[in-house]
This record gives C-alpha cells, sequence and structure tokens, in this order.
C-alpha cells in the first residue's frame, strides 16, 4: 500500500511516498480502507521537524474516514471516522504522559489502510460523506473541549473566538453558534472575516487595524474568549472579557506573553484556562452534537493523495479558511 511518511534527512526531514505491507489485524483490531483524510497544522510542524517525538518512517495524518474491510464481525462494512486520541488515560480533567496522537510516533491515516482498534473507530454522522467526515475529528474535539468543558458555552452567551480560518477556530464557530451563543471572531484578513459573516457570527474585527479593540468593546463584554495565538494579546482579552469571564488558551502560535496584567486578571476574577484535545467521552459528545446539529465543515482545498507532499507544504502559510483534504480512494 502507499503511505506518505517522514523520514530523517541527516538533522533534518523529508517527506516520502513509500509501499508498506497491508497490516495484519486480529481480536479486536480493525483494518481500515481509508477514503479520505484531512491535514492539520501538525502534520506541516511534524515534516519541518517542529514538533516533539517525530518517529522516522511514520505514516503521517491524524484524521481519516473510510471502510472496515478486516476484524471483528460487527464493524466489517461499517463507514467510520477515527478518534485520533491514543492513551489519554483515566483522568478525563488531563492527558497522561504517555498521551500521544495519531500519525507519529503511531503510523497515521495518511495511507490505503490504517490497522486501529475498534475502540477508536465511530460510526461517521449519517449526513457526512467520507471527505467532510475526514475533516472533522481533531479538529472538532479541540474545538468541543475548548467550547463546551473549559468556557462552558450555553444559550445566550457572547463569545469571542480568535483567529478565524484555522480548523479549529471554524469549528468552534460553529458549534457555539448552534448551541445558541452570538460569536464574534477577529482575523488580520478581511476575506476571512467577510467569510466568517456568512457563517452567522455576530460581527468580525481586524486586529491589524488600530481601533479593534473599541469597535470589540462596543458590542459589551465578552462572556469567554477561545484563543489559539497567546502572545501578547492575552492582555487585550483582558480587557474584552467581562468580570468572571473565561479565557481559553489552545495554541501559542505567536508565543509567550511577555507580560501579563495580573492586577486586571485578579480583580476582574477572570479565568485563563489551557485546552487540547479531548478525551474519549468528548469525542463521542462531539460526534452526537455533530449529528444533532448536521455540522457541515468548512473545506478550503482537497487535494489527489498523489499531492499529499506539496498538500502538506501549502500549510506553512496560514491563507486557508477551513480544512485541507486529501482524497485517497
Amino acid at each position: 500500500m502507499k503511505a506518505l511518511t517522514v523520514q530523517a534527512d541527516g538533522d533534518k526531514w523529508k517527506l516520502k511516498f513509500e509501499e508498506k505491507q497491508i497490516p495484519e489485524v486480529s481480536g479486536e483490531v480493525c483494518l481500515v480502507k481509508l477514503k479520505a483524510a484531512a491535514l492539520n497544522r501538525r502534520d506541516y510542524w511534524i515534516s519541518v521537524g517542529k514538533y516533539p517525538g517525530i518517529k522516522s518512517g511514520a505514516t503521517l495524518g491524524s484524521d481519516g474516514s473510510g471502510e472496515v474491510v478486516k476484524g471483528p464481525d460487527a464493524w466489517i462494512g461499517k463507514k467510520v471516522w477515527i478518534n485520533p486520541n491514543i492513551s489519554w488515560g483515566d483522568n478525563p480533567d488531563v492527558q497522561a504522559s504517555n498521551y500521544t496522537i495519531l500519525g507519529t510516533p503511531e503510523d497515521g491515516t495518511l495511507a490505503e489502510y490504517l490497522a486501529v482498534s475498534a475502540d477508536r473507530l465511530v460510526e461517521i454522522p449519517s449526513h457526512l460523506d467520507f471527505s467532510e467526515a475526514a475533516a472533522i475529528p481533531l479538529a472538532g474535539l479541540t474545538a468541543y473541549r475548548a467550547a463546551f468543558t473549559k468556557a462552558q458555552i450555553k444559550t445566550g452567551d457572547k463569545i469571542l473566538i480568535t483567529g478565524i480560518g484555522g480548523g479549529v477556530s471554524q469549528f468552534a464557530t460553529q458549534f457555539a453558534i448552534a448551541a445558541g451563543a452570538d460569536v464574534y471572531v477577529n482575523s488580520s484578513s478581511e476575506e476571512k472575516l467577510e467569510r466568517a459573516m456568512k457563517m452567522g457570527v455576530k460581527a468580525g474585527f481586524n486586529y491589524k487595524e488600530e481601533g479593534w479593540l473599541k469597535e470589540a468593546a462596543a458590542h459589551g463584554k465578552f462572556d469567554a474568549v477561545i484563543d489559539s495565538a497567546g502572545g501578547n494579546a492575552i492582555n487585550n482579552y483582558l480587557k474584552l472579557v467581562k468580570p468572571g469571564g473565561i479565557i481559553v488558551i489552545y495554541g501559542s502560535t505567536t508565543g509567550r506573553p511577555e507580560q501579563i496584567d495580573l492586577f486586571r486578571l485578579f480583580w476582574s476574577q477572570v479565568s485563563i484556562v489551557g485546552s487540547t484535545m479531548g478525551n474519549d467521552e468528548e469525542f463521542s459528545q462531539m460526534t452526537q452534537f455533530v449529528a444533532d446539529h448536521e455540522i457541515q465543515p468548512t473545506i478550503d482545498k482537497t487535494y489527489p493523495f498523489s499531492e499529499g507532499i506539496e498538500a502538506i507544504q501549502s500549510m506553512a502559510s496560514s491563507d486557508q479558511f477551513g480544512k485541507v483534504l486529501i482524497q485517497i480512494a
């Protein structure tokens, strides 16, 4: 079978298609014939060596969907997506020290077949096709935990979601709107803000413009902010969130903040909480939420499997709006 792998190349890393044996399965392990996969920024960072625990020769890809062709009888022929969590552990609040995500060090979804334990499989919600389903698992799970477990979004809340355009921020936006919240977003791209408005957000703010904070504040204080950038912007969000509000951080693309306005933090009784991925129960809840609300992912571009390397390299920029898909079969 064909697989897209990451290979050590001296002190660097490179992407390479390889021919691998189709895995043998037994017991509670299923063989999934993959139909589609989706990329995450994680795949790009692995490809350039900026991710912990990279294993040379590992097949990349955390998100995928397909059909079970071998395994326990109850699973044969099922259309499934794959829970990318590996060894979350017993504590639902935090992942275990040996927690990993499908796609290195264990082989992932950028291959024609994948051997995976049956407890990692969930039937695809009926309103989704294979490509749409592949777009959701990792980003959808991360967004679900950030939005509901951490930000505790409920009907009528006012939410600011930063950096609209990426998969997690888009799913967080869709989930929050579906839950009855009033959602606002920011971005440095006017085009992305315009597209976000079509998703049903109340307003969008260009954080490159000097007056964006004043513009956002005119809409009133926010119950929660969901952020992936980190950096010094945290102090802006402390100004925008209401007393007793929550700032959820699930990434740090702009690095560490130089300083935090601690007076505003404690005087406003604001909580800053971290979030990443989600446990297996949250994956089940996310799947049910997607099914109940018929959530449709936003697809930026679909590549044939043969152009998988180019697809990963395209993620060096942050130009995409939605998920990048790989059509495998």
